[in-house]
């Protein structure tokens, strides 16, 4: 996400550090570099103005404090601001008091809302929210099925039915169903349009006059733009949209929608979609967010992902073996690498750690087909050999390249590699040691 915007951005910002005092014309001069990249970056004209307004005004006249340069301080007027830009605080999804709790997903066809409905039950699965899914949408052909696959992929209660083209009376079917099933919250997945029409919000504000949900959030791909803030106009004019998804994050580079919605709208980003995957959603921090587009990381969510994800039972016994006399086996590597894998893309990974820049992830090649090129080899290889890569021959290798499809330099590397991982392991696990710079990870 925002990796131009990112770059940009802070490459201006790092242009005024150094300064004694931030005078009202370096800061003008700064600030109109901002003010094109914010634009570029397809911000909205009207918000790129009072975004700059009022950072001009907190900036201007600001002295040195001790031991923060100027440049740092603008640096952080511009990270306050871009917070209150991006909403100024997470908003969660607002539950109600007696289960269950009714949210109607909306938007048009394409922006990944039926997707996005199987992503937010896995999540309010793993919150212990007990979600259930409803598929409204009578006119797009194959959509009921789609929700039902995404349903039982993720393991929850699917409502769906054939020939009716009563919306009302099919959600509140599907509501009882709910009731039923002791669901405490009820995802309705809400039929789409090439673009907004009477037909359509009529149909929406039918469904919120009859039910009266807790929630309706908008789904909007992210990669639209300047689009994706028009098109929460018109639904949270035409419904009063409580809220915002937005999709296919994890392909903008420019993030203008993410910057502007909320200032158009006052309708909060609630989630953002990183990827294809079922687990790919994340809660919207707009702090946290401030501070990836600004590379200071955003290592609370990189920590939040690794609870979710990680084994603690198992982490904890291949730490343990790590630096013990035997060392890790590639069997133990195997493991350790797919527990890694569920963390997401390892670009995305890397970019939530202070001070890791585009450039830099550009720069090191990092491309997840290695670590599944990896996997290959040391699937291709028996028991013996993954727990003793000692007795790795030229014949045992060369089978393993053919079995894995990769080539015998490949298997090589890996050996190699792994075996100054072992080493450097059996350092680290030593009192007082220091590590050198040495190996990379296996398969990098």
């Amino acid at each position: 996400m925002f990796d131009e915007l990112s770059s940009k951005l802070t490459g201006a910002l790092q242009r005024l550090t150094g300064r004694g005092v931030l005078s009202e014309d370096a800061v003008r001069e700064g600030l109109r570099e901002i003010r094109r990249i914010l634009l570029e970056a397809d911000v909205s004209f009207d918000l790129t103005r009072e975004f700059l307004e009022r950072v001009q005004e907190k900036a201007v006249g600001q002295q040195v404090l001790k031991a923060v340069r100027p440049g740092q301080q603008l640096v952080k007027i511009v990270y306050d601001e871009l917070v209150t830009l991006l909403g100024e605080k997470q908003a969660p999804i607002a539950h109600a008091t007696v289960p269950p709790t009714l949210i109607l997903l909306v938007g048009l066809q394409g922006s990944g809302k039926t997707t996005t409905a199987g992503k937010l039950a896995k999540r309010l699965k793993l919150e212990q929210k007990a979600p259930f899914l409803v598929a409204a949408d009578v006119y797009r052909p194959a959509a009921a099925e789609q929700l039902a696959t995404l349903g039982k992929q993720v393991d929850v209660g699917v409502h769906r039915e054939e020939g009716t083209t009563d919306v009302v009376a099919l959600v509140k079917r599907g509501i009882a169903a709910a009731e039923k099933a002791r669901a405490r919250t009820v995802l309705v997945d809400t039929a789409g349009r090439l673009q907004i029409d009477e037909e359509m919000m009529g149909e929406l504000a039918r469904l919120k006059a009859a039910l009266n949900p807790h929630e309706i959030l908008l789904v909007a791909d992210g990669m639209t733009g300047q689009d994706a803030v028009r098109i929460a106009q018109g639904f949270h004019q035409a419904l009063g949209i409580t809220g915002v998804i937005l999709t296919k994050m994890d392909g903008d580079a420019r993030g203008g929608a993410a910057l502007s919605i909320y200032g158009v709208t006052r309708a909060p980003i609630k989630y953002v979609g990183v990827g294809e995957k079922l687990d790919a959603l994340e809660p919207f921090h707009p702090e946290r967010m401030a501070g990836r587009i600004l590379q200071q990381g955003d290592v609370l969510t990189l920590v939040e992902k690794a609870q979710e994800a990680v084994d603690e039972d198992e982490a904890k016994r291949l730490a343990k073996k790590a630096v013990s006399k035997k060392g890790l086996d590639l069997q133990d590597f195997l493991g350790a690498m797919k527990q890694m894998q569920k963390l997401g893309p390892l670009k995305n990974v890397l970019g939530m750690l202070p001070g890791v820049n585009p450039q830099m992830l550009k720069a090191a090649n990092v491309d997840d087909k290695k670590l599944k090129h990896v996997e290959a080899i040391v699937l291709s290889m028996t028991k013996a050999e993954r727990a003793d890569p000692e007795v790795m021959n030229g014949s045992r290798r060369m089978r393993v390249a053919k079995g894995s499809g990769r080539t015998v330099q490949e298997v090589n590397q890996l050996l190699s590699q792994f075996k100054q991982m072992q080493k450097m392991m059996k350092v680290a696990g030593k009192p007082g040691a220091k590590l050198p710079f040495g190996p990379r990870f296996p398969g990098s």
